[in-house]
């Protein structure tokens, strides 16, 4: 792929995650707003939970930092939000997208990845609510918050990867939608979320730490809680690229396969 035309399918990419961002809440009186409304009642739930309900800050142990339940919950909603939203979306990309499917000039290869992009607007506002809920406990942004970043590319690879793979196959069995809604639920039980993963046994950690996902949550909580470099577990970092990697090549070579059915059966 030359410059040009990597350049020409980035500003395609950009523009129509952009349109599809607002159109999603077109029609309605507070519009793109609605997508940040979710965030902060989320977020304001659970403070008025532990910290007015209870009369006292729930705390969550992280290593041997003890740190405010609200933010160690809040630092592993965020990437999860992103990851459920993203994922969800992603998959029914070629299906909303039916017409540019359909186009005989149109590189529908970019639709998994228009919506991911889309879903991550709504992410870096998530990240600023994140902040400022951290600030409010005097967790204050540091050197370390620009992990931030990498977790969220951790993050926008793997959904892509994951989406290559979702999207082609919810065409041909739309009961897919419905299947990753369910895993979603249970996922989000799965992942260290709502919970302490030091808290489990050595062999459960161990399995519980496969889930690339947890990678990236885990991540999210050691950089705005602990003040920990994604390079101090090697390993970890080294078994997540290697697995993103595989889904990936996995999600394209899926892709590529049922690629020149998705016009008939849409």
């Amino acid at each position: 792929m030359s410059k040009t035309e990597s350049k020409k399918n980035f500003n395609l990419i950009w523009k129509l995650a952009r349109n599809d961002f607002k159109n999603r809440y077109a029609g309605s009186y507070l519009g793109a707003l609605w997508a940040m409304v979710q965030p902060v009642i989320t977020v304001l739930m659970y403070y008025i939970v532990f910290d007015k309900i209870f009369q006292s800050r729930g705390q969550a142990v992280a290593g041997n930092i003890e740190i405010p339940y609200v933010l160690f919950l809040t630092a592993g909603l965020v990437p999860w939000f992103y990851f459920s939203e993203g994922l969800s979306n992603g998959t029914n990309a070629l299906i909303q997208y039916n017409y540019l499917v359909k186009k005989v000039v149109f590189k529908i290869d970019i639709l998994p990845i228009i919506k991911v992009v889309a879903a991550s607007f709504i992410h870096v506002f998530f990240i600023g609510v994140m902040l400022i809920v951290a600030a409010v406990y005097h967790y204050y942004p540091n050197l370390y918050t620009l992990q931030l970043i990498y977790y969220s590319l951790c993050m926008f690879i793997l959904l892509v990867a994951l989406s290559y793979t979702t999207s082609a196959i919810v065409v041909f069995f739309r009961d897919l939608s419905q299947i990753i809604q369910i895993a979603l639920q249970i996922g989000m039980w799965a992942t260290p979320i709502l919970w302490n993963i030091e808290t489990l046994p050595h062999i459960w950690q161990v399995i519980m730490k496969l889930n690339p996902v947890a990678y990236i949550v885990l991540g999210y909580k050691a950089t705005i809680c602990e003040n920990k470099g994604f390079w101090v577990d090697w390993k970890y970092t080294l078994y997540f690229w290697c697995i993103t990697g595989l889904f990936y090549l996995l999600g394209r070579t899926v892709f590529k396969k049922l690629k020149v059915h998705f016009a008939d059966v849409l």
